[in-house]
């Protein structure tokens, strides 16, 4: 289906030839006709280079720019070369008409011109499908605003508009511009491989410099979106002054560009990125010039990148490196001999009149300017130039398929714009070996090359120096640039230098870019692809130095068996142990003698049975603690340990019964006896002591854990339990309450006869026992260390000799030495002693 009324894109192409005529001197360049229509090359060549005249009718002063020229003859080399050499169109000639926009935008007329029939009117209809323009297509302008424009107005017709350098994103939206093709990437290219290379040498602070005009704003918006991404920070953005079109500077443009050139000069980035047209810049890096501005990386937007005028400027070269991004070259065979031919001027087209008269297509005085830049034109590379030769040979390709063309002719037919817009889309075809095709987004991908600038004539002028794959979307291949920094160094554009390893960051002001580095304390670490602005802390099993990446393990230290304390510990045990098996073999050898008997009998045998158990307790304060060594520490021995003392406070209460209380309260004392009162009260202390651990134990664990050693961070103590000394004093809580009333007993009992008086022994062992467990409280609350448990196993260890040696010893001293005094006799005789004596 054609173009209806509602359509709203369009295509064009504009090759600008003058930057700014004079009076009448419209610059046409005629061309044939093509089957109903012209094919017209309008584009955008701005320049500086100042003629004095063309010696042509109507031609006048004027100022050209040398690329824009390069272009339009690289569209006519095309177009020569498909009509004289090529069997693609057989029997078919394209024809041309060029239009010069000038520098500010001229596009309006020329638009409508190309739009109108040949009769100069423009028809308004319901369905253009059957309309026939003045030409098929249109190649061009160079800028993407004037794209846009032009778009908009041959929208109606579906014209195939091919842009050769117009790279906004916003052409890709084929809902607003569905005839729109490219030969060149779009912006977002553009600017993802500008990014890279600033990744590539780590420049994250840059000065961005950018024209008014929308290629300026549109571009530097695109440009921040893409620097966030890569966490790089721009120091300051400024906005260029549009210049004059005669380049005429005014006091306030001067004064603009003065102050631009002097933040310059004082800002700590030295990398500066230029998204402006080539002809805002020539006032600019004069300004650049006069105030010696130098130690800079310039980079330079594909608008003027390659602009042989501003490399012309040789004195740039002090200024810094520059870099800039272009579209690969491609070499065009005869294209630098055709660029340069002289030609007889032909005869103006002939329904022009007069007053449009076109100068020749040849333009001698602008052959004499490029002439003067042929070199540079030549060894720069035909880039920009392919891009307008590969959209003319795009439009030929099409028209072969839309007219049925073979070896030797073509179908004679009116071409409508819309079916070639169909064609263009799906062409497909092979130019100096690169293949020519549009995505769904009309664009050709085409490779992208960073290339710097050089002034030795030895050299490229323009060399690659990277080149960025658009389907990868990477910058490969990066090659030897040559920098201005003594000794060839990569200049460094950072607002703060990188952290060293271990080292945190931290924020100074607004930029993210802009940080100071922090030290991370001992015990923390820095894992960068973590989290670079926070020191993590170690595990519990880790630790670090100051500025430590990572943490390692620490030490693990506990009571080992190698160690002297522990040898003593253990023999001492040992001993105490085979004393208290000797005790309890003595014990049963003796048991019906008034010794035994007087020292309490069968519980004689409760008192060493769990002293036994707690003896075999003590290698489990020895080696690596593990959860059964914590739960006998904390348990088995302890409940052990409570029955002894239990059964010395219940031996000294019942020996003061005996002697002072049966008389007194003979019923009371009947009734302890009766009722087994001293089992009973072992068994409540010991059934309270079972409540009291088990709770400890639900409350704390008994795994082993470790906790740092604070005089040396890099040992970890192992032990049983980070709050045993809590879980101590309310274990031996009770104990030291038993212990104080065993000695309260022992003391009232210390008159009564010498074989029932047990208070000395007793009270040794109680308050051995009492001032043993305050010790080693105190010393716990003020000490972590390997000590502690050294400590905990000494007192253990003596308080269960204590206990086998003070109180069984002279028991078993008097049984084994002092047969005579284990008599009833002798018991008896000293009864009656103690009854006479109080009487």
């Amino acid at each position: 289906m054609g173009p209806q009324a509602t359509a709203v894109c369009s295509l064009f192409f504009l090759l600008q030839v003058l930057a700014e005529p004079t009076e009448n001197s419209d610059f046409y360049l005629a061309g044939d006709y093509l089957l109903g229509g012209l094919f017209s090359l309008h584009a955008n060549v701005k320049g500086i280079v100042h003629l004095n005249y063309l010696q042509v009718p109507k031609c006048k002063e004027y100022e050209m720019k040398v690329l824009g020229y390069n272009l339009m003859q690289a569209m006519r080399f095309a177009v020569e070369e498909i009509n004289n050499h090529s069997t693609l169109l057989p029997g078919v000639l394209l024809g041309y008409e060029m239009v010069d926009t000038c520098y500010v935008s001229n596009n309006v007329h020329p638009v409508l011109y190309y739009l109108a029939g040949e009769d100069y009117l423009l028809p308004i209809k319901d369905d253009y499908s059957h309309y026939v323009p003045r030409v098929v297509a249109v190649i061009g302008p160079d800028s993407s605003e004037a794209a846009m424009t032009v778009a908009h107005l041959l929208s109606l017709f579906l014209l195939p508009q091919i842009a050769y350098s117009a790279i906004s994103d916003d052409l890709r939206d084929k809902l607003r511009f569905p005839a729109v093709l490219r030969t060149v990437l779009g912006a977002d290219h553009h600017m993802e491989a500008i990014a890279q290379l600033m990744l590539r040498f780590r420049w994250n602070w840059i000065v961005l410099l950018v024209s008014g005009d929308d290629y300026g704003h549109d571009n530097s918006q695109l440009f921040r979106k893409h620097l966030a991404h890569h966490d790089i920070c721009i120091a300051f953005q400024e906005v260029l002054p549009t210049p004059q079109p005669n380049q005429t500077v005014t006091p306030d443009e001067r004064q603009r560009l003065a102050v631009i050139v002097q933040k310059l000069k004082q800002s700590t980035a030295h990398v500066v990125v230029i998204f402006s047209p080539d002809l805002a810049l020539h006032n600019f890096f004069l300004e650049v010039l006069h105030q010696n501005l130098t130690g800079a990386v310039w980079i330079a937007s594909e608008s003027w990148a390659l602009d042989p005028v501003l490399h012309n400027l040789a004195e740039l070269r002090h200024t810094g490196t520059f870099l800039g991004i272009a579209t690969q070259t491609v070499p065009i065979p005869g294209f630098n001999e055709f660029r340069l031919r002289r030609s007889q001027a032909r005869q103006p087209a002939p329904n022009r009149t007069s007053e449009g008269a076109t100068c020749n297509q040849e333009c001698d005085t602008c052959l004499d300017t490029t002439m003067s830049y042929n070199t540079i034109l030549t060894l720069s590379g035909d880039r920009t130039s392919y891009s307008v030769y590969s959209a003319v040979y795009a439009v030929a390709h099409a028209l072969h398929s839309l007219l049925g063309c073979n070896q030797t002719a073509c179908h004679k037919e009116v071409v409508y714009p819309w079916r070639l817009l169909e064609e263009i889309r799906k062409v497909n075809f092979t130019l100096l070996g690169h293949q020519i095709f549009f995505d769904k987004q009309g664009d050709l991908p085409v490779s992208l090359e960073i290339i710097q600038w050089q002034w030795d004539r030895s050299q490229i002028p323009f060399q690659s120096v990277a080149f960025y794959n658009p389907v990868l979307r990477q910058l490969r291949d990066t090659r030897h640039i040559s920098w201005h920094t003594p000794g060839d160094t990569i200049p460094v554009s950072m607002c703060s230098k990188n952290c060293q390893p271990g080292q945190r960051k931290r924020f100074v002001g607004i930029h993210p870019c802009c940080f100071e580095c922090l030290d991370c304390l001992p015990g923390t670490f820095l894992n960068q692809t973590a989290d670079e602005f926070d020191c993590q802390p170690c595990p519990g099993y880790g630790w670090s130095h100051r500025n430590d990446t990572s943490c390692f393990k620490r030490q693990l230290v506990f009571l080992e068996w190698n160690e002297a304390p522990t040898i003593v510990m253990v023999m001492l045990a040992a001993l105490g142990l085979l004393g208290t098996l000797a005790v309890l073999v003595i014990f049963w050898r003796h048991f019906q003698t008034p010794v035994v008997r007087s020292a309490g009998g069968p519980m004689c045998f409760l008192i060493l049975t769990p002293l036994l158990v707690a003896y075999l307790m003590v290698p489990m304060y020895v080696g690596q603690p593990t959860v059964f060594s914590c739960f006998c520490r904390q348990a088995l021995f302890t409940v052990c340990f409570t029955i002894c003392i239990s059964c010395f406070t219940v031996r000294s209460f019942q020996i003061v019964c005996i002697f002072k209380m049966a008389s007194r309260l003979p019923r009371a004392y009947g009734y302890w006896v009766r009722y087994h009162g001293p089992y009973v009260f072992v068994a409540f202390v010991t059934a309270l002591k079972v409540v009291i651990v088990a709770g400890n134990m639900l409350v704390m664990t008994t795994s082993p854990t470790t906790r740092a050693d604070l005089d040396d961070p890099q040992i970890m103590i192992l032990s049983c339990n980070p709050n045993y000394r809590k879980g101590l004093l309310l274990n031996t809580s009770l104990d030291l309450l038993l212990s104080v009333m065993g000695f309260s007993f022992a003391y009232v009992g210390k008159e009564l006869p010498t074989n029932y008086n047990e208070a000395k022994f007793i009270t040794l062992c109680t308050t051995f026992y009492f001032t043993s467990s305050i010790s080693l409280c105190t010393f716990m609350s003020v000490y972590d260390g390997v000590l502690v448990t050294i400590m905990d196993l000494s007192v253990t260890v003596l308080n269960l000799l204590g206990i086998s040696l003070g109180y069984f010893g002279p028991k078993c001293y008097m049984i084994l030495f002092y047969p005579e005094r284990n008599t009833p006799a002798y018991f008896n005789s000293v009864i009656q002693d103690y009854t006479m004596g109080r009487d």
